[in-house]
């Protein structure tokens, strides 16, 4: 895969149900103020949202995802940016799998907050690692703090 002038990038963002129990943090407009900026910091200004806003993050049978693996598939996206692993998803396998996906195709594919480029670290040994953390995560018993 070699690094491309301008990119035609889809900026992806995910929100669970659960994710909102944990507060602002990870909400879809903080995401989107995030990814914009990271564009905005890289030189990347040809890019679409794609939001899933309450979607599970353990499949990929989200409305929004379909439509960017369509717009991939159609040659409209060449390059994938999200927040961080776990907001693309958490199932370590499908993760992996469309991770691989892309990047055998040259859809270039970023995770802001993991550092993680698959131009520049492909290889990394802590992306599996991530993934089935992100994965462990979802399985981890929910609880709540009544005051």
């Amino acid at each position: 895969m070699t690094r491309k002038q301008n990119y035609k990038a889809a900026l992806y963002c995910r929100l669970s149900v659960d994710d909102g129990n944990f507060g602002g943090s990870v909400s879809i407009e903080t995401q989107k103020v995030l990814l914009e900026q990271y564009c905005k910091d890289h030189s990347i200004t040809d890019y679409t949202f794609y939001c899933d806003d309450g979607c599970s993050g353990t499949n990929f049978d989200r409305d929004a995802f379909r439509q960017m693996y369509k717009d991939i598939q159609n040659g409209k996206i060449d390059l994938v940016v999200v927040k961080d692993l776990s907001r693309f998803g958490r199932n370590y396998v499908e993760t992996g799998m469309y991770v691989r996906e892309f990047t055998d195709n040259n859809i270039r594919f970023i995770a802001a907050d993991d550092n993680y480029d698959s131009l520049v670290n492909g290889d990394d040994l802590l992306f599996p690692i991530k993934n089935v953390v992100n994965e462990m995560y979802h399985s981890f018993p929910k609880t709540s703090i009544k005051k």
